[in-house]
């Protein structure tokens, strides 16, 4: 392992491509393998284990391929196994998603935050954790909202069908109060643009995948492993 050394991602599918993005954008240099295991798309409803499983797979392969650091770009998976991935190789930096629940609630002025995420995100302890710690003092309500990342998968980010189906999730969570809407699944990135239309005036989405990437070069720079070279970000992105 060096810092000349790709970063390796993966998600359940395109999804975590938002996430890499992030990371290109503050370290254009870097290049990167991301793996979608479309597969065995969508995670969120396939048991804790059969996720976790794969997540070692799939990060087993990226070690493989000589990744300096993984990115788990998918909640779900982070939820069912970054505690396994850590484990399994403890000298490997691995970064994780979760919802970002504690930005949302800080700067929630109604006292009522919303979170869009997958039914495998709601189930993990990481969630149940960041709620407890960071939004005691606020109201959050939880949707489930597993078809939008079949949307995604399928290129479905905008046009009526793509609105109804947002606008099915979305308005319960504005009719309640909510100022703020986490978008809690990496697939829901992709969404921003029309769930930020419904949304325009009445809430604010907060979207982790800035918050991942500063993570990301933080613990890449505290290991000395940010690439010297000024670099074009190459990358690869494979289909499981």
């Amino acid at each position: 392992m060096s810092c000349e050394s790709p970063i390796g991602f993966f998600d359940s599918g395109v999804g975590g491509l938002a996430v890499r993005d992030a990371v290109l954008r503050i370290l254009p240099g870097e290049d990167t393998v991301y793996i979608a295991d479309s597969a065995n798309c969508p995670y969120g409803p396939k048991p804790a284990e059969f996720v976790r499983r794969r997540s070692l797979e799939l990060t087993r392969r990226l070690v493989g391929m000589g990744c300096k650091m993984v990115v788990v770009a998918c909640n779900t998976a982070t939820a069912a196994a970054i505690d396994a991935l850590r484990a399994e190789w403890p000298r490997l930096p691995v970064v994780g998603m979760e919802p970002a629940v504690k930005p949302a609630a800080a700067r929630s002025k109604s006292g009522v935050v919303g979170v869009l995420a997958t039914k495998g995100t709601f189930c993990g302890r990481l969630y149940r954790d960041t709620c407890s710690r960071y939004a005691s003092n606020v109201r959050v309500i939880a949707s489930v909202a597993d078809e939008f990342v079949e949307m995604v998968e399928r290129g479905e980010v905008d046009g009526p069908g793509a609105e109804r189906i947002a606008r099915a999730k979305l308005e319960p969570l504005l009719a309640a109060g909510a100022d703020r809407i986490v978008l809690g699944c990496t697939h829901f990135l992709h969404l921003a643009p029309l769930l930020g239309r419904i949304a325009a005036g009445r809430a604010e989405l907060v979207d982790p995948s800035d918050a991942v990437a500063g993570q990301v070069r933080r613990v890449l720079a505290a290991r000395g492993l940010l690439a010297e070279r000024p670099g074009t970000g190459a990358g690869r992105v494979m289909r499981a």
